[in-house]
């Protein structure tokens, strides 16, 4: 008879699962194995993987351990009863405090065998603890949420706290960074705030901003500024002192610029990197943060805006053993996420790749990026010829700005390698003859280019307040429809604004001109053709432009007109 290696004789919860057969034994003895050696709770790894009913599991622990059993979505926080434990004991034991009776603290978990949770919050809350026993998808849901408003280094901050800005006593500017707690806190509370409502708004950009006699701030929301908030003009320093302090940065130093970086823990398991940038003005520094979302660069080619036929020709040239792929636009149109998406597709074990970039906004686990450093002497063309010597497949230089870098990438693309990158450039024809311009050769330009995506970014319609309108033939022709598009019909919608969005917009899409350069493009390269005729080549080929695919978005339903005449050219 065959006997089962490192069988553990399982008791207590365990063994009641199996007996209701909520649960098989073989399964009971897998899960119990990997909830140790992964140190999370049994029934949170049962929930967690599916192996078993939250519902079920919490029934039968009630009946076999004679504990009440509660629904937890019914019981209304008391934050000074969650604040009585320490975080670390929340995650340590997955249990949360609930509600106080008394010298008694109830504790709600999933596994009424956890007696050294009871045990341990009893020791450092001075109090008799009990058990209470809830679904564990619903403890873990508030426990989450418990953690993320008290790990959070943001404070709420009211108008009466802002009413503390203006009755704050500044002395003169030598003095701005005096360590007065009294002072300083508002200004702490104050700039957490601004970061903060940032984050909730999906802005990706904040300025702080100094002017004669008025201080604003200004948040980035889809591409478009919109004002915050407007501090007294006397804190300026104070304010800018408060972000240096944050990112690190020389905080006597007021006549430079400076560049940082803060990363802000927001929650156990959330961390959000700012990259600041400060800028002497005539009343003050300018200061710059833009939110750096690691999220966006897994988001997915699905989700970017591709047309199908795009995508296809998107992910064909990505798969090329050799040549450029280059992504164009002005700053913010996305083209950082649009090439990381392409990195994380061929970012596998058997391919090596470096990353040259100012500034790494993104960490990529799997890839060797480079922060490209003109004080330390570390450019793009050293990082270029370093990377050379690395044994690479792919080479991302972060942005082609000179011919000593063009020439490099343009070598190591000749040589057996991809490299991708980016240039500012309005579409994929310029492009080409931007780098003939750098003093890139002809021959080098038509032979190494793969392919070329121009793109933008467009705020997408709000869903929920979107309306339809009407607009005449003779108008739609002339903003560049077709007739034959207008004669089959669709439907154009206009922003209107409600509470579930800004100005009528929500988000944001991509426009693109995904354009490969075919065998004709090669030959007009060589013979020095013009953006025009590049263009036209482009265009008779059937590659639509930026404006053609952001009136696709139009008669889809996905933008507004008014919004592709504001990021698009007619």
């Amino acid at each position: 008879m065959a006997v089962t290696k490192n069988k553990i004789n399982l008791g207590g919860l365990a063994r009641k699962l199996i007996l209701e057969n909520i649960l098989d034994e073989e399964k009971a003895q897998e899960a119990h194995k990997k909830a140790l050696a992964e140190g999370i709770p049994f029934v949170a790894y049962l929930v967690a993987n599916k192996l078993a009913n939250d519902a079920d599991i919490a029934k039968a622990a009630s009946e076999e351990f004679g504990v009440p059993l509660l629904d937890i979505a019914t019981i209304e926080l008391d934050k000074e009863v969650t604040d009585l434990v320490a975080n670390d004991l929340i995650e340590k034991h997955h249990v949360l405090p609930i509600f106080k009776r008394g010298n008694r603290v109830y504790i709600a978990g999933s596994d009424p065998t956890n007696i050294q949770a009871l045990d341990e919050i009893k020791f450092h809350v001075g109090a008799n603890t009990e058990m209470v026993l809830v679904e564990e998808s619903k403890l873990a849901k508030l426990i989450e949420r418990t953690l993320d408003e008290t790990d959070s280094v943001f404070d709420d901050m009211s108008d009466e706290d802002l009413a503390d800005l203006d009755n704050l006593t500044i002395s003169d500017e030598s003095n701005d960074t005096a360590d007065s707690e009294v002072d300083d806190a508002p200004v702490v509370r104050f700039v957490n705030k601004m970061l903060m409502d940032a984050i909730k708004k999906g802005a990706s950009d904040l300025h702080f901003e100094p002017y004669e006699k008025t201080y604003r701030v200004r948040f980035r929301v889809d591409g478009v500024l919109h004002e915050a908030s407007n501090p007294p003009s006397s804190l300026a320093g104070k304010i800018a002192a408060r972000i240096k302090v944050m990112s690190r940065l020389d905080v006597s130093e007021r006549r430079v610029p400076q560049d940082g970086r803060i990363k802000l823990k927001i929650s156990k398991n959330k961390s959000i990197d700012f990259r600041v940038s400060t800028c002497p003005t005539l009343y003050g520094e300018k200061i710059v943060l833009r939110i750096l979302d690691s999220d966006s660069a897994k988001l997915g080619i699905d989700v970017l805006g591709y047309e199908d036929f795009q995508k296809e020709i998107f992910l064909e040239n990505l798969q090329k053993p050799y040549g450029m792929f280059l992504v164009t636009g002005p700053t913010g149109s996305g083209k950082t996420v649009s090439l990381y998406t392409g990195i994380n597709i061929l970012n596998t074990e058997d391919i090596n790749i470096s990353t040259a970039e100012d500034p790494v906004e993104i960490n990529l686990p799997g890839v060797n990026q480079v922060q490209v450093d003109e004080k330390t002497g570390m450019s793009f063309p050293k990082a270029l010829k370093a990377f050379l010597r690395q044994d690479p497949d792919i080479i991302l230089v972060g942005e082609i700005r000179d011919l000593e870098t063009g020439s490099i990438a343009v070598k190591a693309a000749q040589t057996g390698h991809m490299v991708m990158s980016t240039l500012h450039t309005n579409d994929g024809p310029q492009t080409l003859t931007r780098l003939k311009d750098m003093g890139i050769p002809s021959f080098a330009v038509a032979t190494t280019i793969n392919l070329i995506v121009a793109q933008r970014l467009a705020r997408r319609l709000c869903p929920h307040c979107k309306q339809p309108m009407n607009i005449p033939k003779d108008a739609l022709v002339s903003e560049g429809f077709s007739e034959r598009a207008i004669d089959e019909g669709f439907t154009l919608f206009e922003a209107t604004g409600c509470d579930q969005c800004s100005n009528g917009y929500k988000g944001r899409t991509g426009i693109y001109q995904v354009m490969p350069v075919s065998d004709a493009m090669k030959r007009l390269i060589m013979e020095d053709a013009n953006a025009v005729i590049l263009a036209d080549q482009a265009a008779n080929e059937g590659i639509p432009d930026i404006r053609t695919s952001g009136l696709k978005k139009v008669q889809d339903g996905i933008t507004s007109l008014k919004e592709i005449n504001r990021v698009t050219v007619e």
